[in-house]
Order: structure tokens, then C-alpha cells, then sequence
């Protein structure tokens, strides 16, 4: 069953009928698939850009279960964005697409005469899409419990994740998303935007806001929950390279190891799991974040292509995956790029871009119906536009016929 999803390729290549070698009309020798494939990537690598920058690629046919292409597949590269590749595909095979995101609001205390004497707790999951409409239920159904006065403290559980708000090797002068497990509408206002929340709801807050750890005692009572599944979180984190979506997966990773707080130490050791049941072993690579913003990652192709592979056999993670990736020429990061030709619509990859990488690694249809898998790696270019139009060629290459 595990290669249901993916032998649906194959038996289309098989209906294919045969090519003849010569064409009757011109007497021209026409070259295998393959070799036709392999022969215009060979014309790319005389490329000047290559002669100022390094590249990493490598090519693999899945119905063939086998290398179609790979130059420079083993170099140590730094990937971009395209490390939401090995966070979604984790996050996909260990916790699944109906994984929750959950946050808490509690409460401990009593409640006489509409008046809470004691705190609310706000417990936090690290939602990205906690929004305005999920404190307003939160609000609510505080209201609804008969509370019209807090009197206590407005208290934070942050405990979830680990303290620093950036990740590790992150230029400070970017715009980083900040890593606090509770966030709203992404902002790091949770506790002011839900006493702004409780005025509206006619709730008179005499509480100042602190932080700690909630007691676990029979005494403190949940008034709700709010969550949102991990495919909500997938889509907009591989079709906008969101960085936030794809650190808040990084810490569910983590999370599930049941340690807290969650660690991205956590996460690294539960992704190098995942790549081990890919089949990347003896390869010297390093994780640092799960977005692909630090300075500090490194992978090569085919390691990439290994886990695009193991994908691509994981039936319940190709089937969440594939659709979230961007779509040249139709949508996300790809949108404007290969809006016409052979590769317009063919490939399903995510996009890579820190300053001096572009990247590029996911799937396409070939012209014989096969599925690839691909991993191309621009580093030292100092014009993002020069690596993607590379790309760009690569793709054509491999899904002309």
C-alpha cells in the first residue's frame, strides 16, 4: 500500500507506446529519454554563473527508482527555505496532518457574585494561527461561566518551548519571526490583546499580567481550547515560505518527545531520525532551525533527494505534502516563475533564498510521464534572480520531451 500513491506514475509511463530511434521523416537519430534529459543538463553545466559559484544538483527518477542526474550531489551546501523540506516531511511522518495545535485558558480560583478571585491562566502551544476570532471565543466563554470581574493575576505559561525567541544562527538584523509559544495574529501581545478582549466583553480586569508555570492541581479548571491542524500550518508555511509556520512545526516536533520545555535540540534529534529512515547515513550535514533562516544549516542534494524519495513512498505524506508545495506558474513562490513551457505546472517544489543561496528542490513530471525528484543548490551568487533563472533551465530540461 505504501507505493499505491507513487505506482500511479509508473503504470502511466508503461502505457507510454515506444519511440522508434529514427524518425522516418528526417532520418534523425532520436536519443532515449534519459539521455536526451541528461544531454541538455550537461549543455547547463558550461553555464558562466558556475564558474563563480558553486552548485549542487542532483536529479531522481522515482519510477525508475534510480539517479537520473547529479552534479556536485555530495557538496555541503547551505539550503535556504528549502529546509522546510526536512521540517514538513518530519512533522508529516511522526505527528501526521490532523496533528493539533492546541492553546489553553484555565483558571483557578473562585467565582462569587460574577467576581473571579483568583488567575486566569493562558497556556500557550505556539499556534501561528491563533487569530482575533479565537480570543474573542476565549473571552466569551469566560463571560459565559459567570465572570464579569477578575481580581488575580493574568498569568502566562510559556513553558511549552524553550526561552531564547530566536533561533540559533539568525542575523539579528533580519526579520526574524519572534519564538514565543503564544502568539497572536503574530504578534507577541497575547496577554494585553486578551484583557483588551475581556473589556469588550464587558469583563472589568483589576489583574496585572505575570508569567509562570500553571499548577498541575485539581484545582485549577479549563474554560476552553482552541486548535488548529497541522495541514492548516502546512500550506501557507510551503506556499509563502512562512517563517514562523515552519518554526512553530520545528517546536511541535520537539514537543512530541513529551520533554518540557521543547527544545530545538529535540527537533534536530528527531528529524536526523527521520533522515536515517531515508537512507542518509556517513553524510556530514547540520540542522540547525526549521526554517532555514540560520547561517548555520548545512545538506547536500542527495540528502534532499532522499528525503524527497522517502516522501514520495510515505503515502499518507506525499498525499499532504505535494498539494503544499508551490506550483510553478499557478501559485505561491512560484507564481511568476515558468509561467509558460514544459515546466509551467509540471513541478511542485519549494524555493530557497538567503543572501548568497537560491534553491530550489521538490517534484516534476517529466514528458514520459515519470515523477522526479530534484534538488538544486545556488550558493556565492550574489544576485538571487541569476540562481532562480538557473533553476528555472533545470526544470525545463527535465520535463521537456
Amino acid at each position: 500500500m505504501a507505493l499505491a500513491w507513487s505506482q500511479c506514475f509508473a503504470m502511466q509511463a508503461q502505457t507510454l507506446p515506444e519511440v522508434s530511434l529514427l524518425r522516418q521523416d528526417t532520418a534523425e537519430v532520436v536519443l532515449p529519454w534519459p539521455v536526451n534529459v541528461q544531454t541538455r543538463l550537461d549543455s547547463l553545466m558550461t553555464d558562466p554563473l558556475l564558474e563563480r559559484t558553486q552548485l549542487g544538483l542532483m536529479v531522481y527518477d522515482l519510477s525508475a527508482d534510480s539517479v537520473l542526474y547529479s552534479y556536485g550531489g555530495k557538496q555541503t551546501l547551505r539550503p535556504a527555505s528549502t529546509m522546510k523540506l526536512l521540517t514538513s516531511v518530519t512533522a508529516l511522518d511522526l505527528l501526521g496532518s490532523g496533528y493539533a495545535y492546541r492553546t489553553y485558558l484555565y483558571y483557578k480560583g473562585k467565582i462569587a457574585r460574577g467576581v473571579l478571585s483568583g488567575d486566569v491562566w493562558l497556556v500557550g502551544g505556539m499556534d501561528p494561527l491563533f487569530d482575533e476570532k479565537d480570543m474573542q471565543v476565549f473571552a466569551e466563554t469566560l463571560h459565559r461561566v459567570g465572570v464579569d470581574t477578575i481580581r488575580g493575576q493574568i498569568m502566562q505559561d510559556v513553558s511549552f518551548k524553550e526561552e531564547p525567541r530566536l533561533g540559533e544562527g539568525w542575523c539579528w538584523d533580519d526579520d526574524n519571526p519572534q519564538l514565543t509559544p503564544l502568539l497572536m495574529s503574530r504578534k507577541d501581545e497575547f496577554a494585553s490583546l486578551f484583557k483588551d478582549e475581556l473589556m469588550k466583553c464587558g469583563i472589568f480586569v483589576d489583574a496585572p499580567v505575570s508569567t509562570g508555570r500553571m499548577p498541575k492541581d485539581k484545582d485549577v479548571l479549563l474554560v476552553c481550547s482552541r486548535s488548529h491542524p497541522l495541514s492548516e500550518v502546512l500550506v501557507p508555511m510551503m506556499k509563502e515560505s512562512d517563517n514562523l509556520y515552519a518554526e512553530s512545526m520545528f517546536y511541535q516536533i520537539a514537543a512530541s518527545l513529551g520533554k518540557r520545555p521543547a527544545e530545538a535540540s529535540h527537533a534536530r534529534q528527531l528529524i536526523k531520525q527521520v533522515l536515517a529512515k531515508a537512507g542518509v547515513t556517513g553524510v556530514q550535514y547540520r540542522i540547525a532551525d526549521g526554517s532555514g533562516l540560520s547561517l548555520y544549516n548545512y545538506v547536500t542534494p542527495e540528502l534532499m533527494v532522499r528525503l524527497l524519495r522517502y516522501a514520495y513512498l510515505k503515502r499518507d505524506v506525499i498525499a499532504a505534502l505535494y498539494p503544499a508545495l508551490p506550483v510553478a506558474g499557478v501559485d505561491g513562490t512560484l507564481k511568476k516563475r515558468m509561467t509558460k513551457g514544459p515546466a509551467f505546472e509540471n513541478v511542485h517544489a519549494k524555493t530557497g533564498t538567503v543572501s548568497g543561496v537560491s534553491s530550489l528542490a521538490g517534484y516534476c513530471r517529466a514528458a514520459n510521464h515519470h515523477f522526479l525528484a530534484f534538488c538544486i543548490i545556488n550558493q556565492g551568487v550574489m544576485k538571487n534572480a541569476d540562481g532562480r533563472d538557473f533553476q528555472d533551465k533545470v526544470c525545463e530540461a527535465m520535463c521537456k520531451p
